[in-house]
């Protein structure tokens, strides 16, 4: 018997940060996982592809990343 796995939709929260060479992308939820495009429509696609090599490679994470926002108070 052929067993066949059923997709399962996930969201995770993603970081962006734009610069000059273009936007780079992170999921916090799972260290090391970074990606990079020219604009932010590119880096949103490549970052989908790391999250599912990251998952295939280390399986589901195991914690919950929790992320907040804050203010700091810079001179």
């Amino acid at each position: 018997m052929k067993r066949t796995l059923t997709p399962v939709k996930r969201k995770f929260r993603v970081t962006l940060l734009e610069h000059k060479e273009g936007v780079s992308v992170s999921c916090p939820e799972l260290p090391g996982c970074h990606s990079q495009g020219a604009n932010v429509e590119e880096a949103l696609e490549n970052i989908q592809d790391a999250i599912r090599g990251y998952i295939d490679l280390y399986g589901e994470p195991e914690t919950r990343c929790e992320i907040r926002e804050m203010e700091v108070v810079t001179a």
